[in-house]
């Protein structure tokens, strides 16, 4: 191999390599209280490290709201959105659930409150699944956890 094959070579090896979708920052609200007259809490596989799975908040507005990197602002990913995200990060959706918001202001102002700060990604005691679950109970009183555990409302 010649020397500008080489450089080639290595020149393209320290490109940085495309990464899967996962979302657009979502520095602004633009879930509206009316969107949490339908919500869904869904499940999608997990990847290597988490094989439990991944939650993401679906509003009625067809937006999907979710954590996925550590110490950063929660993601949106549209309708259109999610079957790329679905496709680039092989996942499937598992499950589905619709989750009544009772108090659809407060799940908006937990929601605001949560987009103003970076998400400390701690693994287990600060999840995706508490995420979701921080809004879903700041919306109302809530019987169960999108893992199935008994929560306090």
């Amino acid at each position: 191999m010649g020397r500008a094959t080489n450089s080639a070579i290595q020149a393209n090896a320290n490109k940085p390599k495309p990464s899967a979708y996962i979302g657009e920052v979502m520095h602004n609200c633009f879930v509206q209280p009316s969107n949490f007259s339908h919500t869904c809490v869904v499940v999608v596989s997990g990847d290597s490290i988490n094989f439990c799975g991944h939650a993401l908040l679906h509003t009625g507005g067809g937006l999907y709201v979710h954590v996925a990197v550590r110490f950063n602002q929660p993601k949106r990913i549209s309708r259109t959105g999610y079957g790329r995200y679905l496709r680039e990060n092989d996942k499937q959706e598992l499950r589905r659930f619709i989750v009544p918001i009772p108090n659809p202001e407060g799940a908006h102002r937990k929601l605001e409150e949560l987009l103003a700060k970076p998400w400390r990604w701690l693994v287990l005691p600060n999840n995706c699944v508490s995420f979701v679950e921080e809004v879903v109970r700041a919306g109302g009183p809530v019987r169960n956890s999108v893992c199935g555990a008994r929560i306090q409302s």
